[in-house]
């Protein structure tokens, strides 16, 4: 006669063996999705469009979902799409979502690739096209499958890049009409090797601003600089100004960075003071408090400067990204999908960048987690798919599609489950 100590052993022993079954056969499902999938992105690989553009994506994944009997909506946002796939008990009434973003840059891509982009300027050098294929291959999953209770939510975001997308998707009646729970997204990361994924809890990636400040004045002739207002000169101060702000003003547990990136002024010659001056750069900190003193410093700044110097000015300051900032249980479970599927070796810690995404913009009205996800090829630095994002020589790594596709299904399956 069995123990009753034996029969727990061998009943959680028999449980171990199916679940390996089962993720077995998940993954050879998902890795011959992941096969086409690298042909849907090549696709959209070639013809990327920029924020508020991305006809040729929406269009695309539209008829992809069309195929598979997935029901979505298009025009959600301008140009983004959204898909809804129900479980095998959709009466749960729970529901996650998972997001990709569908827009390229103003970049002349330099790959030389057989799939590079066919629209002069137009690149998808962020890795876009990669994400969008990855949600559309989750789709693909799991609308085959529906291992899951409840609601699965597909978000394609247009506009990622500067243009507030999220905001505008929610504007649009996103949370009212596709209701969710949770959200959980990825961006691909050359600057790990492939396999690797990193996460925090907190803060992960920074709001980030965009500014641009405009100076007028009496030009006039070098030689006789009393009787004009010397634009340089106040530019240069504005600058320099700028730089107290961070290192004297701010708390130094406070992290930020103000780059002036342009300063435009001048005719060419050397002996002409211009009559006009353009400068414009960005804005990266984590905690909106500092946002607000700085924006607000920043305007006293260059008022107290155009005052001295007699000019007239203009200020522009533009959010474009919120704070991307993971909740600490939302990790717990991205981090446990992580383990589950490839293991402990695969999960690491991100430090906080300063790069924006805005995805932040959803982790403020839902909680759930981003995840960079390693696609650089440790073998080769010079491979398109170790190049810098927002580079010309830059290319998504197609082999990293079946991985994140594993494990949104894991996470979806797990935090489903009940």
């Amino acid at each position: 006669m069995l123990s009753f100590g034996y029969v727990g052993t061998f009943r959680a022993g028999l449980r171990c063996v199916c679940d390996d079954l089962l993720m077995a056969e998940r993954k050879a499902l998902i890795d011959s999705i992941g096969a086409e999938a690298a042909g849907w992105r090549r696709t959209l690989h070639q013809n990327p469009q920029t924020m508020y553009e991305e006809t040729f994506a929406c269009a695309f994944v539209a008829e992809k979902l069309k195929q598979w009997g997935i029901p979505h909506e298009t025009g959600v946002g301008k140009t983004g799409v959204v898909a809804t796939i129900d479980g095998r008990s959709p009466e749960s009434g729970r529901a996650i979502a998972f997001r990709a973003d569908i827009d390229a840059l103003d970049i002349q891509e330099e790959t030389g690739l057989p799939w590079a982009s066919q629209n002069k300027g137009k690149m998808h050098a962020c890795g876009h096209d990669g994400h969008t294929a990855t949600v559309l291959a989750l789709g693909r999953y799991l609308q085959q499958t529906r291992n899951f209770r409840g609601r699965v939510q597909l978000i394609f975001q247009p506009a990622e890049e500067g243009g507030r997308g999220a905001e505008r998707m929610v504007a649009d009646g996103l949370l009212e009409r596709y209701p969710f729970d949770e959200i959980y997204g990825f961006h691909n990361f050359p600057y790990r090797p492939i396999g690797e994924f990193w996460i925090r809890s907190g803060f992960m990636m920074a709001a980030t601003d965009f500014f641009s400040i405009q100076l007028h004045g009496r030009g006039g002739h070098a030689a006789i600089p009393q009787v004009c207002d010397d634009l340089i000169l106040a530019s240069t101060q504005i600058v320099s100004a700028f730089q107290g702000l961070v290192s004297r003003e701010l708390n130094p547990l406070s992290s930020a960075v103000l780059s002036v990136t342009n300063l435009l002024s001048g005719t060419g010659a050397s002996n002409v003071m211009p009559s006009s001056a353009s400068l414009s750069g960005t804005v990266r900190c984590f905690e909106a408090d500092v946002r607000n003193q700085l924006e607000a410093r920043m305007r006293t700044v260059i008022s107290g400067v155009a005052d001295m110097h007699c000019l007239k000015h203009t200020f522009a300051y533009n959010r474009i990204t919120d704070a991307v900032s993971n909740p600490a249980e939302f990790v717990d479970y991205s981090v446990a999908a992580v383990e589950r599927v490839f293991g402990k070796e695969a999960i690491h810690t991100q430090e906080p960048v300063m790069g924006g995404e805005d995805f932040g913009y959803f982790l403020e009205r839902r909680p759930g987690s981003f995840i960079f996800v390693g696609q650089g090829d440790a073998e080769d630095p010079s491979s398109p798919h170790s190049q810098g994002l927002h580079t010309p020589g830059y290319d998504f790594n197609d082999a990293i599609n079946p991985l994140v596709v594993e494990y949104f299904a894991e996470l979806a399956e797990t935090r489903l489950a009940r």
